[in-house]
């Protein structure tokens, strides 16, 4: 178990001990642990994300992923370890440093995180806050070369039509597109996507994982995307990190990922036997055989 009197969140930066830098490192952490009231969601996490990489975080609901991501551009901050972005040190950051830091980090949510009453546009322009000062009111507050800007990230994700209308009405895919484009207006180095399209169905899932993925080849982003469905991510990304209950137990390039090495990710440790157990002398019979971790995963590899 990691212990709290590691490097904590609320060391100062100049102080810290900067780990030996990869070669074209984006994305470095360090030994980060992740404490919540007495529990650990991160475990001694470590490994170095090169510059223009696709990462696929792979695991179970609760294994971790989210709350690394979080982690990336300062949403969360360590209990233990450090995380690095292009050579600064995340931990502890606030303000205007912490500010300048988000502007080169996309985030995709899951549940996309617009606002319902805006319009596309107008929610594609918010992308570019970090450009401009003061709250805007309208899509026609914002500098006419950020409109005809966000209609082109619109344009790149195939909703240029759907500039003017109100973003509550599109699909689950459109609405995904929409968030790409947001995030693609903040002119972002490294891309974190947060399970982008667990709520979608499997065409519209298809379209976006594509969308993502031919863009990040296009402007060279590094790319950290959170996913569950192990299909999706062994066709999708370059390099598979696995997690499991908050330590990465799997980390290799997709290419050489086999069965064996991903079905444990999606294994719960059994529980402690009692002391003591005895049962009685009886026959159990069964109509048919327990589900397998195959089966229930749908695995085809």
């Amino acid at each position: 178990m990691p212990s709290v009197t590691s490097l904590h969140s609320g060391a100062t930066p100049a102080t810290a001990t900067r780990p030996p830098v990869a070669d074209g490192a984006a994305v470095q952490f360090a030994g980060v642990g992740k404490n919540f009231s007495g529990n650990w969601a991160l475990k001694q996490v470590s490994f170095d994300v090169p510059q223009g990489q696709v990462v696929v975080l792979l695991g179970s609901s609760g294994s971790g992923k989210s709350t690394l991501l979080r982690h990336v551009d300062g949403f969360e901050n360590p209990t233990t370890g450090q995380i690095w972005v292009h050579g600064q040190l995340v931990n502890g950051l606030k303000n205007t440093p912490l500010r300048k830091l988000r502007s080169q980090i996309g985030f995709i949510f899951q549940r996309f995180e617009l606002v319902g009453p805006l319009s596309a546009l107008e929610n594609v322009l918010t992308g570019a806050s970090a450009r401009i000062r003061g709250p805007r009111l309208g899509a026609w507050t914002y500098p006419k070369a950020l409109r005809n800007e966000a209609m082109e990230q619109l344009e790149r994700v195939g909703l240029a039509q759907f500039a003017a209308q109100r973003t509550d009405t599109l699909s689950g895919g459109q609405l995904q597109r929409v968030a790409i484009a947001r995030a693609l207006m903040q002119h972002p180095s490294i891309l974190l996507a947060d399970e982008p399209v667990s709520s979608l169905d499997p065409e519209s899932s298809h379209e976006v994982m594509t969308l993502i993925r031919e863009i990040a080849a296009r402007d060279g982003l590094t790319v950290l995307c959170s996913l569950h469905q192990v299909e999706l991510a062994l066709s999708w990304g370059d390099r598979i990190v696995g997690l499991r209950q908050g330590e990465v137990v799997l980390d290799t390039p997709t290419e050489l990922v086999t069965k064996d090495q991903v079905l444990p990710l999606y294994q719960r440790p059994a529980p402690d036997a009692p002391d003591a157990l005895t049962l009685p002398n009886t026959e159990f019979t069964f109509a048919s055989p327990p589900p397998t971790p195959e089966l229930v995963l749908g695995l085809s590899l």
